[in-house]
Parts: C-alpha cells; structure tokens; sequence
C-alpha cells in the first residue's frame, strides 16, 4: 500500500472542511469588487475576515477495517472595515464605525487611551518628584 491508501479519514474530513473554507473566504471577500456610481466616484469595500476550524475522531473496534466516527467544523465571521473612496484621480480610506456592542466592547475601545493617560500621569508625577 502506498501513503494515499494508509491516510486516516480524518485527514480527509479536516481538508474537506478546509477547502469550503477557502472557498468561503476568497480574497474578493476581503477586498470586494467595486462600485461605480454616476456621479463617478468608486467605492471599494473592505473587510475583516476572522476563521475558526476544529475537527476531531476516534477509531472503534479492532476489526478490520476499523470503524471511525468524526466531525469538524467551521466558521468565518465577515466585518466591514472601511470603503476605498475613488474620485477625479484621488483616493481617501473611509473608515466604517460600527459602535460598540456591549460595555466589555466599549472598555476594550477605551483601554489604549486609558493606557496613555496613566502613563503620562505617572511621567508627570517623575518629572515633579526629581525636580523636588
């Protein structure tokens, strides 16, 4: 037997799997097709692909051939992050904001300004303590 004939079904299920996968999250799924308006100005949307993949299985029994049981699955989250705005030779990025969905979200959003103010309270608090 050669090495395709040994492969575990479980390979077959995860590559299978995996390939519905590309399939779902192409490169026109992160950068779409454009939008011609009348007016002359394109719009291409742009978005943040995030996948996840899991898959797992046993082999029952001693018997030849044995007998295997498995599962695997996927999910692909699409967000829109921003719009490529064309018009008269010049383009600008035009951000999508999407507010915040819960408190967690907004604390998360928060925390880098957060960040920069303690530190900057605490370069301040240096800056007195050695000019003392």
């Amino acid at each position: 037997m050669d090495n395709m004939e040994k492969k575990h079904p479980l390979a077959d299920l995860m590559g299978s799997t995996l390939d519905k996968v590309r399939a779902m999250a192409d490169t026109n799924t992160i950068v779409g097709q454009p939008i011609a308006t009348p007016d002359g100005v394109t719009l291409i949307p742009i978005s943040r692909v995030s996948m996840g993949i899991g898959g797992g299985g046993a082999d029952y029994g001693k018997a030849q051939p044995h007998q295997f049981g498995g599962g695997a699955g996927a999910g692909v989250g699409i967000e829109p992050v921003a719009f490529l705005v064309m018009k008269d030779g010049f383009t600008r990025v035009l951000p999508v904001a999407i507010p915040p969905a819960s408190t967690l979200d907004r604390i998360i959003e928060m925390t880098p300004d957060l960040l920069d103010r303690v530190e900057k309270f605490f370069d301040k608090k240096k800056e007195k303590d050695l000019d003392e």
